[in-house]
């Protein structure tokens, strides 16, 4: 089984929930193999549920994390839609701590 087979039968579970949170999009890149997967998961749940996403990049750098850029506008379309965007600032709470502050 490849992984895109395995993350095709994972997707119909995440469906079942009413809040979807995606945590650190991007981080190593977007295989172009998984846009199509994502695709499906952030259009079913924008449909029935809530969903939530983080990144370390900021949302005007997250189109060029895909590979295929149809599959970026499609996915970003359906997540600006109905977006509210929350940007934080300054220093994480783990460089703080760090720093004993």
């Amino acid at each position: 089984m490849t992984l895109c087979n395995s993350l095709a039968k994972f997707s119909i579970h995440l469906l079942c929930t009413q809040l979807l949170i995606i945590d650190d999009l991007g981080i190593g890149g977007i295989d172009i193999n998984i846009g199509p997967i994502l695709l499906e998961i952030i259009d079913q749940q924008s449909a029935q549920g809530s969903l939530v996403i983080t990144s370390q990049f900021p949302t005007n750098k997250w189109y060029d994390l895909f590979n295929d850029p149809t599959i970026a506008d499609a996915i970003l379309d359906r997540i600006v839609h109905r977006a509210h965007v929350i940007e934080l600032k300054g220093e994480s709470i783990r460089k703080l701590k760090a720093k004993g502050v």
